[in-house]
């Protein structure tokens, strides 16, 4: 088992660390679909987007401090692991150099470096106050691939605008369940019916060879969301946490069955997958 320092595992926590292999299958993703291009704006947008994610998260911390002393006293800022200012000034400093990273791969990349900037801070901001925060998280995802793309040899296609999309139904879907998480009673199907989308997709991009290799990883991605889901619809004592949890990391198993690659290259997005669930043993993925 993997001992983290006290310090150490409290600055994961507040970035979720165990979630950051979603976002290198995000960028990755749309990368590839803009048929990829020059390696060095590949690891630049990548090295950004991840400091985009954790300082957004840290930010997220930072808004919710109020929520957290009444509510979730575990969290690091109310738990006194950590000072609410070093989190403030920490979110902001990795926002800051995440988007200088992810602009220096060009104009286009700086302008989705903005809009993703923009939509991590008004989801932050406004998530615990609105219903449709689900559709907020969702555009962070949303602007995370397209952005990646731009920086790819062709830009973005109209394939990567509808990928991009059926990654945010993905979102849409399990962000409902997890608002579901502190409050009581029956959760209604139809809103997670976004949860679908990846597949609706695949089935109408892909042909030929491709098709049976989005047959497959649609199954496998199915097999994954009904395992998860089981735990908040068909269990006595419902664990919404591991459906979300669980859902989290198959973000990469949705960007597999957007690219419907040959296997060399799905073991990449299967391994990236993998590495999320190890990590959430250690560091709660939300």
């Amino acid at each position: 088992m993997i001992f983290f320092h006290p310090k150490l595992r409290t600055l994961l926590v507040l970035g979720r660390a165990s979630n950051i292999p979603t976002v290198w299958s995000n960028v990755l993703a749309g990368w590839l679909l803009g048929d990829g291009g020059t390696s060095g704006f590949l690891l630049l947008f990548l090295t950004g987007a991840s400091l985009m994610y954790t300082g957004g998260m840290y930010l997220n911390d930072a808004f919710d401090a109020g929520f957290d002393r009444e509510f979730r006293r575990e969290r690091p800022i109310p738990s006194g692991a950590v000072t609410e200012i070093f989190v403030w000034r920490a979110g902001w400093g990795m926002m800051t150099l995440g988007a200088a990273f992810i602009a220096a791969c060009g104009w286009s990349s700086a302008l989705f470096a903005l809009l993703l900037g923009g939509s991590i801070l008004l989801y932050n901001w406004a998530h615990k106050h609105v219903t449709f925060s689900p559709i907020l998280m969702s555009l962070c995802r949303f602007f995370l691939f397209l952005g990646a793309a731009s920086a790819s040899t062709k830009g973005i296609t109209g394939t990567v605008v509808w990928s991009g999309l059926a990654l945010a139904g993905w979102i849409i879907g399990l962000s409902y369940i997890a608002r579901r998480e502190s409050r009581r009673g029956a959760i209604a199907w139809w809103p997670i019916a976004p949860l679908a989308f990846p597949w609706i997709l695949a089935v109408l991009l892909n042909d030929g060879s491709g098709q049976w290799r989005a047959l497959i990883y649609s199954g496998l991605l199915a097999f994954w969301a009904f395992w998860c889901l089981k735990y908040t619809f068909r269990s006595q004592q419902r664990a919404i946490g591991r459906t979300v949890s669980g859902l989290l990391a198959a973000i990469c198993l949705t960007d597999l069955l957007a690219l419907a690659p040959e296997p060399g290259l799905a073991i990449v997005f299967i391994g990236l997958f993998v590495l999320s669930l190890v990590g959430q043993r250690f560091i709660p993925a939300t």
